[in-house]
């Protein structure tokens, strides 16, 4: 039955595709690149962040995200470039999707600036045959035989941020190409164009803590819209504990560490609220990131 179940809900993304198609983070607020390529060369350094999702524990053929991102400034002032990578494997259906984004950087004020992004590359779907039961006979190729097809796929967005805060608007999958699958047969599979504005402020709490409230809204017509809320609490920009509300969806706690200012690991688990409660022990999420600048060798160097 749990086979079914996920093979239903794998082929009702491929299908008319009228829900979210993207992947999904708990800790977004770690990896804000993978939202919104206006993120790209925000820093004065550059990072990689790996984000590896295991949902609904306990399920068989869960949900599987994977997620490799870069992005930095570039020499010249005032721009960014970035790189994300990512795979997402639901039952026998699986997307793949790698683009690159430029951005461009400007003053709004002394500490203001604000950051206008395009993002283009390519995405792969894909249903593995072997995982299909069919409620007819007549068609064994089906299960055989792994389908893939391409689309192209370009995104924009835009972000406003200081030292201290930041609002972002992304629209990716802008373009809604086509998708079919199997050549001949009469699909009406689109992809869909997604909106996520996101957000965060950082208030100084004495001269170690800070606490930074966040939040992700998530829209793709018809879907519902889709929030997540949370925040962390940061100790000397090192050690941080969170907790996070998706809505109709799950409580999330956050755990992380950043070492030397240039090694970072973030964990989080989903606790969830829907009755998937009742086969799945929850979601499991470890985020892993470096940071790359002259600054930071220079620390080694003293260190040393």
């Amino acid at each position: 039955m749990k086979k079914i179940i996920l093979f239903i809900f794998g082929i009702l993304m491929l299908a008319d595709l009228k829900a979210q198609q993207l992947p999904q983070y708990t800790q977004y607020m770690l990896n804000q690149y993978a939202i919104n390529p206006a993120f790209a060369g925000k820093e004065e350094y550059a990072e990689v962040r790996s984000d590896n999702r295991y949902q609904w524990i306990g399920i068989t053929d869960a949900p599987r995200t994977y997620v490799l991102t870069v992005n930095g400034p570039l020499k010249v002032k005032n721009m960014g470039i970035g790189m994300n990578l990512f795979t997402d494997i639901v039952g026998p259906t699986r997307r793949v999707g790698i683009n690159f984004s430029y951005a461009y950087h400007i003053k709004l004020n002394k500490e203001t600036k604000m950051s206008m992004a395009l993002s283009a590359g390519v995405l792969q779907w894909g249903i593995d045959g072997h995982k299909l039961i069919l409620h007819d006979a007549g068609d064994d190729n089906l299960l055989t035989q792994y389908q893939t097809t391409y689309a192209p796929d370009f995104g924009a967005g835009i972000l406003i941020y200081n030292k201290k805060y930041y609002f972002g608007i992304a629209v990716p999958q802008m373009y809604q190409a086509k998708l079919n699958l199997y050549p001949g047969s009469d699909s009406r599979g689109t992809l869909v164009t997604h909106f996520n504005i996101n957000g965060a402020y950082k208030f100084n709490v004495g001269e170690d803590f800070k606490i930074e409230p966040s939040f992700l809204v998530k829209y793709a017509t018809p879907a519902p819209f889709k929030l997540d809320v949370g925040a962390r609490v940061i100790y000397k920009e090192q050690v941080w504990l969170g907790a996070a509300y998706r809505h109709h969806d799950a409580f999330t706690a956050l755990i992380g560490f950043m070492y030397k200012n240039y090694l970072l690991i973030g964990y989080s688990y989903d606790f969830p609220t829907t009755n998937l409660r009742k086969y799945s022990s929850g979601t499991h999420e470890i985020m892993l990131g470096l940071r790359f600048s002259k600054k930071q060798n220079r620390s080694w160097v003293t260190d040393k």
